[in-house]
């Protein structure tokens, strides 16, 4: 077969050289999908994150803030540390859009005042209790079943703004593998309150906290899971203040003198034998 019927039928030989060489684009992995990025890089969220009202934790997040349509677990090693102003800015954002926020088994009663005071319209939260008659230890090692179901339940329904739930302790993997599938239905953010011990044990969640009281309305946060590099350094973020001035003066430990300042104090008065002050002559 001579030259000019090959290059007839093949179409690829017929094209000038010019017009068979394309120039190589290079993608960055990262703008490929959001489930992917680089190992130095915070991962990117499906939907847009809510911002947590702390700048500083925003930059932590990937996405810039809390994720929606995925747990988000926050370990502490009690409840009332401050958990409630840390979440308030975001659940006030959800109220103002109208949505409901529901609460699953809260470890004590709320105080409306008190969420007031942080700008949330108790008139748009849902509370559900499960086993209202165990108190105690036997509330903590028994689970929460009919809990669990109805915050399954709630999560695949898809019409909630956003949901907190306080989960027994010693929780099982699978169950939390079944919350994380059924919070991609939720368009909203999930946060999961565990006991601190739980950071050990792995979690399908893809982002969990550590918690810690760092002083009067300040609280230290530790990220432990998140789709990036690992965090350096605990955040110390201030919360929003609860104590009156006067109150939050007086729960302050008194400050340590040094031990220059105690050496070159001068010496304490004696007490006189009519009970003023005697001061020796300088």
């Amino acid at each position: 077969m001579d030259a000019p019927s090959l290059a007839l039928r093949s179409p690829a030989l017929a094209r000038p050289a010019q017009q068979q060489a394309r120039p190589q684009v290079l993608v960055a992995p990262e703008t490929v999908h959001p489930t992917l990025w680089r190992a130095h890089q915070l991962g990117r969220s499906r939907a847009e994150a809510l911002a947590t009202g702390f700048p500083e934790l925003d930059a932590e997040l990937p996405g810039g803030g809390w994720p929606r349509r995925t747990l988000t677990e926050l370990l502490l090693p009690h409840a009332g540390l401050g958990e409630l102003r840390l979440l308030a800015p975001a659940l006030r954002e959800v109220m103002h859009g109208g949505r409901v926020v529901m609460l699953f088994d809260p470890p004590a009663a709320l105080c409306a005042p008190g969420l007031m005071q942080l700008g949330l319209d108790v008139q748009q939260l849902m509370v559900v209790q499960g086993r209202a008659g165990l108190r105690g230890a036997a509330r903590e090692l028994l689970p929460n079943a009919d809990v669990l179901w109805a915050l399954e339940q709630a999560l695949r329904s898809g019409h909630v703004g956003a949901v907190l739930a306080w989960l027994p302790v010693r929780l099982r993997a699978d169950v939390l593998r079944r919350l994380q599938l059924a919070a991609q239905s939720h368009d909203g953010p999930v946060f999961l309150l565990r006991e601190l011990a739980a950071q050990s044990r792995p979690s399908a969640a893809p982002l969990r906290l550590a918690l810690q009281p760092g002083g009067i309305d300040r609280l230290t946060l530790r990220v432990l899971k998140r789709r990036g590099p690992a965090q350096l350094q605990p955040l110390q973020l201030a919360l929003p203040p609860v104590l009156h001035q006067p109150t939050a003066v007086r729960a302050q430990p008194p400050a340590e003198a040094s031990p220059l300042a105690v050496e070159a104090a001068p010496p304490a008065p004696r007490p006189s034998l009519h009970g003023a002050p005697h001061f020796q002559p300088g």
